[in-house]
């Protein structure tokens, strides 16, 4: 796969990621019973990139969703938290996705990085807060980042085996 090929793949993956954010943002709270929680739409695009782009140009899409999700709408403190669970989340996921058979599927370890996010944004809001009572939080935003990875693992299942063309390693 030539380069021009492989950074315009990029940019329509980072575009869904981002599409798929600021879409979320209008979806009212599927979970009510826990603030903050979210499905996590943009993951599936992530855990594609995870299969289809090396480690680098995958942390690149990470980063790039990141900052131009925050530009498009908001805030530095939504990008502190979001930028310790995705982090946290896309190097769990990675070193889950690099262990020696037998391996984690791509459910597994997207239900993985579901709860790896939401720890991730605990755990800031546990220093800001300056109080590890947060973390008493994490068996429900923890289940909840589990089963939305389960889901979109699925997706990104769905997706990866009916067009499994779309790998631009290098």
């Amino acid at each position: 796969m030539n380069t021009l090929h492989k950074h315009v793949f990029i940019a329509l993956l980072a575009a869904q990621a981002i599409l798929l954010s600021l879409i979320e943002r209008l979806i009212p709270p599927v979970f009510a019973f826990a603030p903050g929680a979210k499905i996590g739409l943009a993951n599936v695009v992530i855990i594609i990139a995870l299969y289809t782009l090396s480690t680098k140009d995958s942390f690149f899409l990470v980063v790039l969703r990141l900052l131009l999700a925050t530009l498009l709408g908001g805030t530095v403190m939504g990008l502190l938290y979001a930028t310790v669970g995705g982090l946290l989340s896309f190097w769990g996921m990675l070193l889950l996705k690099r262990l020696p058979a037998p391996h984690f599927s791509v459910v597994g370890i997207s239900a993985a990085g579901g709860f790896l996010h939401n720890l991730g944004q605990l755990v800031v809001a546990a220093l800001l807060a300056k109080t590890w009572t947060i973390l008493l939080y994490l068996p429900v935003l923890g289940s909840i980042g589990i089963v939305s990875g389960i889901l979109s693992g699925i997706l990104a299942k769905l997706l990866l085996d009916k067009w499994p063309h779309l790998s631009h390693k290098s």
